[in-house]
């Protein structure tokens, strides 16, 4: 399989789409291949969603593992962009056949990116100069619509407009539940243009493409007996046939859509617990006028998303070179599918779900590594995530004097804490919560934000000066790691924070609580140096926790102090910090710190984009390395063993997956100016 260039390397992991995944490390996957392995869910449940092509009466596999397999068309190639999955093949040495996935990101338009649909894009053309007879066929089966493989499912064919639909869903649909992580409510839609040439058909799978595969077309005919998914798995089929086709190219785009009118639970107002619509519904008075909607918006859809990938790709390049945009690349539909907009046109908000590691919604510590990429896209969409958090604060549903750590225990349940209990995390949310305000702000010029919410972040930065300079045996965002006292990289998060609150008492017209923060955060940050900073090795590093010179570990957070320019850090300590990582950098990274020999990606970037032009290019090289070599098949994780490249092996360590903190990796471009601080 041929690859074209580093920019199209498939990454260990491939999408599919924003919802499902392909396979292709060494864990299980076929190296990437659309053909004999399944899509699936990111928790590597099965999304069955099958391709077939018929060339001049002979059928072709290109994507899935259906059984009986017909003969699989040979994949030429594989690439990724920040929008697309691009698969090439030839098929039987007639035709070409490209098919491409498109998740669209669109950071400038909030109702589209609230859009729940993917599209996969087939074009054929003959390649050996003569015209040959096509049809294609697509299905997608009953397993989307739960993880409950034993729920009975509901279905109907219908069209709309120029569109033609498969409906699905559960039965009894729930409100608001997930099993094994999956949406349980809501309704399903496969659809393609209703065109000539179209069949469909819906029933038991193998019925459904041996009817294509024998005849080249579907008979229209829908299975009258709903049924539980795992009973002769119902799919729902759609086959094109584009009669005679020759050099010039002849395409169909099917479409993937998730309608969930009602989308979160939010409780903020004192009103209980509400349900909030997703954006795109606001605009659109039912399901099959959105579909139109979406369906007939393809065109502007993914010329928007070619411009997008434009950009990532010259700025990518710009920072960091070829193995930097491999990087960032992977990283845009990760972060934007964790993402759900909902609320009304003039008061939207950004929910975030927490992958993988506990589902919690909107947590301060996994928005805050992810916070490069949402300043780099659109800083005003930052606000719509800090959003929710201020106001379940704000309205008295979190009693706690500290920084809430999220606000809600699972996705879609906002529910928040109003009986005081959640993760204590007091010196890692208040100093969160305290910059990314602070970063909103600068780059926005949004100053009445921060007069809005002053008094809490007043109360929160006096957690800090309480706390930051010696900080109590406690945990950090890297929860995983275990608690410890006098963290060295935690107390400079907290001294940044109390730096960060000077300036924004000064923005708001508070200029003594702006001295006296400043006048602190001075004293504490000159006794930190003397606390954390192994002063007799060779080579000077920060330890992981004070005096224990024989210790170190990524200082990730002194990102903050050049992010929202506290010029609060001298240069030493960028240069100190930038020479020491290559000494102790493994085949894949540097550790997070001496405890153990995984890392965390996201916090790696974070400190190549204040390091040296040698150093970063270090940190970028190694990820860029170990997404190509990885045995991890799934969605990216995180967290990973920088010799073997694999999940941290630690036990009872979470195989971390599809995490929205690789965000994280945008480090490079929302900081404008790289390296270390003049």
């Amino acid at each position: 399989m041929s690859r074209h260039g580093q920019r199209a390397q498939l990454e260990r992991g491939s999408f599919v789409s924003a919802i499902a995944w392909q396979r292709a490390g060494s864990d299980g996957g076929n190296g990437g291949y659309l053909a004999g392995q399944w899509p699936s869910f990111w928790t590597g449940a099965v999304t069955g969603w099958t391709g077939l092509i018929r060339v001049d009466n002979t059928t072709y596999t290109f994507m899935g593992n259906p059984n009986p397999l017909p003969e699989v068309a040979k994949q030429t190639s594989a690439a990724y962009t920040s929008t697309r999955s691009i698969f090439g093949f030839d098929v039987g040495g007639k035709v070409s056949l490209e098919v491409i996935f498109l998740s669209p990101v669109t950071p400038n338009d909030l109702i589209a990116q609230s859009a729940p649909i993917s599209y996969m894009a087939v074009n054929v053309k003959s390649t050996d100069g003569n015209q040959h007879d096509v049809q294609v066929y697509t299905d997608v089966s009953a397993e989307w619509a739960s993880g409950d493989r034993s729920q009975t499912v509901r279905w109907d064919y219908g069209t709309s407009g120029n569109v033609a639909y498969h409906h699905f869903a559960r039965s009894v649909l729930a409100a608001y539940p997930e099993v094994a992580d999956q949406a349980e409510w809501g309704e399903w839609y496969y659809a393609v243009s209703n065109s000539n040439g179209l069949t469909h058909m819906s029933g038991a799978d193998g019925d459904v493409r041996s009817k294509f595969t024998s005849t080249g077309a579907l008979d229209n005919s829908a299975d009258p007996n709903f049924r539980a998914i795992n009973d002769r798995y119902p799919v729902f089929g759609l086959s094109v046939d584009y009669g005679s086709v020759g050099t010039n190219a002849v395409n169909s785009v099917f479409s993937l859509v998730l309608s969930q009118r009602d989308s979160i639970q939010f409780d903020s107002t004192g009103n209980g617990v509400q349900p909030m619509q997703s954006l795109w519904a606001t605009q659109y008075a039912n399901d099959l006028d959105a579909l139109s909607a979406f369906y007939g918006n393809i065109r502007d859809v993914y010329n928007g998303c070619v411009n997008l990938d434009s950009k990532v790709t010259a700025d990518a390049v710009a920072a960091g070179g070829q193995d930097y945009l491999i990087i960032v690349s992977l990283a845009v539909r990760h972060m934007f599918a964790a993402f759900q907009v909902a609320g009304k046109t003039a008061d939207p908000y950004i929910f975030m779900k927490e992958i993988s590691s506990n589902g919690n919604m909107n947590t301060v510590d996994v928005i805050y590594p992810l916070m490069p990429a949402m300043l780099y896209f659109n800083p005003s969409w930052f606000k719509l995530l800090l959003d929710p958090i201020f106001q379940v604060q704000d309205d008295g549903q979190w009693p706690q004097p500290y920084a809430i750590h999220d606000i809600g225990l699972h996705f879609p349940n906002a529910t928040g804490h109003a009986d005081g209990v959640d993760g204590y995390y007091p010196l890692e949310e208040c100093g969160n919560m305290v910059i990314m305000a602070l970063a909103f702000a600068q780059r926005t010029g949004a100053t009445g934000y921060l007069s809005q919410h002053y008094a809490l972040l007043k109360q929160w930065t006096g957690f800090l000066v309480d706390m930051a300079l010696i900080p109590a045996n406690q945990i950090s965002t890297d929860d995983f790691a275990g608690a410890l006292a006098n963290q060295t990289d935690l107390a400079l998060k907290g001294i940044i924070g109390i730096q960060a609150m000077s300036i924004i008492s000064i923005m708001t017209g508070n200029a003594a609580d702006g001295a006296n923060f400043s006048s602190i955060a001075t004293s504490y940050i000159a006794q930190w140096q003397s606390l954390g900073i192994a002063q007799d090795a060779n080579p000077r590093h920060t330890t992981l926790s004070y005096g224990q010179n024989d210790t170190h570990g990524l200082l990730y957070n002194l990102y903050a102090d050049a992010l929202v320019q506290t010029h609060l850090v001298p240069p030493s300590v960028y240069e100190m910090q930038s020479n020491f990582y290559p000494t102790v950098a493994n085949e894949y990274g540097v550790p997070l710190n001496t405890r153990h020999v995984y890392s965390k990606n996201d916090w790696e970037m974070w400190c190549a984009a204040i390091s040296n032009t040698d150093t970063r290019n270090m940190f970028i090289g190694t990820l860029a390395k170990w997404i190509g070599a990885t045995s991890t098949g799934g969605p990216v994780t995180d967290l990973f063993d920088t010799i073997t490249g694999a999940y941290a092996q630690q036990a009872g360590l979470p195989a971390f997956q599809a995490r929205p903190v690789v965000g994280g990796w945008f480090s490079l471009l929302a900081l404008n100016a790289t390296g270390i601080p003049a």
